[in-house]
């Protein structure tokens, strides 16, 4: 597997991580309806999930990982 389409899952599933709890606290602790808790917990989880990015380097592809949490970039092994 590459390492691009393993930054797009990882991306995948630091999103869906924050996502469906979000979704779920959203439903049921706000006055939403509709859309609006969807999308909500869509922005929500758009801000605060992880980033992954693969990057071709002299010594071979790297994924990097930027998230709000942690200070810099961190390199993924």
């Amino acid at each position: 597997m590459s390492k691009k389409v393993k930054s797009f899952l990882y991306n995948f599933l630091g999103f869906v991580v924050i996502y469906l709890p979000t979704l779920y606290l959203v439903d049921e602790f706000t006055h939403l309806n509709g859309l609006w808790i969807p999308m909500t917990a869509f922005m929500v989880a758009l801000i605060l999930a992880p980033k992954f990015q693969a990057i071709k380097t002299h010594n071979g592809e790297k994924i990097y990982m930027k998230w709000f949490f942690i200070k810099g970039v961190k390199e993924i092994e």
